[in-house]
């Protein structure tokens, strides 16, 4: 086999982006007729054009065509984690249900399970019904084991999934896994089929669209620098100006910290992809992966891909985690990668599938494409969905911190929310996310030793499995509880 080894395409916001188009920047906030007045008031405004805010904004509208609803977005719809993630539409509950089962009980978390169940479906159903086609394909989810202490930690998940509602997880030995999925040293599987892959930025590109034939405004290259009850404040091209609503909704997920106020809610985490050249049939024939499931492992420093609709891997994880003072500007402005991160995720895909390493004539991993993105963390790796009301009836809601399994969670916090601006109590406001709070981040330099120490002891601990160690190392197990992730 012959292909060609030229260095990827490293940033352009990401493969999806590059790929479609980066897209024409819609008109920005129209600037305050005076310093006393504000630019823009409305019922509702969303603060953020990512999955999040759009969600809201479409489910809002349709609930309620009579409400204006504005969305203000600093750069263009889908720009961040959006348009940049690994297009898993998954029903993971963010954090594990360890926590929430503590809180709320058991029956709490298998409604948490169906609900996430049936959003994969609400999902892959609008997107039928408004023409947006993001290359759905349900295949289910494949979750795969590499030696005994990931098969072991495998286990335990399985006996975690198979004991509540919802799940429908399936057990394969090495072999039936291996038919499914050709992964090099593979032990064992979980496959579930609540799962479907998408294209990200076609998905987030056609629910923009949506939600402007609705009626929703949106503004483009509007900074937010403030949020509060009933005020967002803003700035286009150094001129402030506040837009003022009933109801603010705060769906910044990982650009959180850079509103001043809020800068250690959550964490902004790395996280970096690669897709490769479309790959020929005879490898494919040699990997399998027919069905097109999404394909995770059960490392400590765990990678995420799909086989894309044009034949492609898609594949993800972790480079450099953290950047000193939750800076998003490294990860934002193009989502460049650094060359040692692009190399780190290339040898990921050719140790998985060592066919791989035949396709170009430097016998490496054929890369077309590198970037990365910011996600939010919470201290405790619980996503949250809330709204607050002040004495003079004006609201502050929010939602995020999905920790990278955004994509099913954002429509359910986006149905959530409807729910909660229009003060209606129902199963989906019950849910245990809802109201949760948690601590704020360290400051520095705790938060930046804090997670390049979590990390280091993964990949410690990630290496000395594959040099044989059979059981999870205790470092590792510790460094969970200490940074909350358990």
């Amino acid at each position: 086999m012959t292909g060609h080894a030229d260095p990827p395409v490293n940033g352009e916001v990401s493969f999806w982006w590059h790929q479609l188009g980066r897209p024409a920047q819609r008109p920005a906030l129209p600037r305050p007729p005076s310093s006393s007045s504000p630019a823009l008031e409305c019922d509702v405004a969303v603060v953020g054009a990512g999955y999040t805010g759009l969600w809201t904004a479409y489910y809002l509208k349709k609930a309620d065509p009579s409400l204006r609803v504005v969305v203000l977005e600093q750069a263009f719809a889908g720009y961040g984690a959006s348009g940049r993630n690994g297009g898993w539409l998954t029903n993971e509950i963010t954090g594990g249900v360890s926590g929430y089962r503590d809180s709320h009980g058991p029956a709490a978390v298998d409604a948490f399970q169906l609900a996430m169940d049936s959003t994969v479906a609400e999902v892959v159903a609008v997107a039928a019904a408004e023409g947006i086609d993001a290359d759905v394909h349900r295949g289910g989810e494949h979750t795969v084991a590499r030696g005994p202490a990931q098969l072991a930690r495998l286990r335990e998940l399985h006996a975690s999934m198979a004991a509540r509602a919802g799940t429908d997880v399936q057990w394969l030995d090495a072999g039936a896994a291996f038919e499914r999925i050709g992964v090099a040293g593979t032990s064992a599987a979980l496959w579930h089929p609540h799962c479907a892959r998408i294209h990200p930025a076609k998905l987030v590109r056609g629910l923009a669209e949506a939600v402007e034939r609705l009626g929703v405004e949106v503004y483009e290259g509007t900074r937010v620098t403030e949020v509060s009850p009933g005020l967002a404040r803003t700035e286009v091209g150094g001129v402030p100006g506040d837009v003022r609503a009933r109801v603010v909704v705060r769906a910044t997920e990982g650009f959180t910290a850079d509103i001043p106020a809020l800068h250690r809610d959550w964490l902004p985490m790395n996280s970096s992809m690669v897709a490769t050249a479309p790959l020929p049939p005879l490898v494919w024939e040699a990997i399998g992966w027919e069905g097109r499931a999404t394909l995770g492992d059960s490392a400590h420093v765990y990678m995420y891909a799909q086989r894309t609709a044009d034949d492609r891997i898609a594949l993800g994880g972790r480079g450099a985690p953290y950047t000193w003072g939750s800076s998003t500007a490294r990860t934002t402005a193009d989502g460049r990668t650094p060359e040692r991160t692009v190399e780190g995720l290339r040898r990921v895909l050719e140790d998985f599938f060592p066919v791989l390493r035949q396709l170009a004539p430097d016998g490496r991993a054929p890369l077309e494409h590198a970037w990365s993105g910011v996600l939010a963390v919470p201290r405790d790796w619980h996503a949250s969905v809330g709204l607050e009301r002040a004495a003079d009836g004006t609201a502050l809601a929010w939602a995020g911190g999905y920790v990278g399994t955004g994509v099913t969670a954002t429509n359910l916090a986006g149905r959530t929310l409807r729910d909660l601006v229009l003060g209606e109590r129902t199963p989906l406001t019950e849910l245990p996310w809802v109201g949760h709070r948690v601590r704020r981040w360290e400051p520095e330099p705790l938060r930046w030793l804090a997670v390049h120490g979590l990390y280091a002891t993964y990949r410690a601990a990630d290496a000395a499995e594959a040099r044989g160690r059979t059981r999870t190392s205790p470092l590792a197990v510790l460094a969970g509880k200490v940074a909350g992730h358990h």
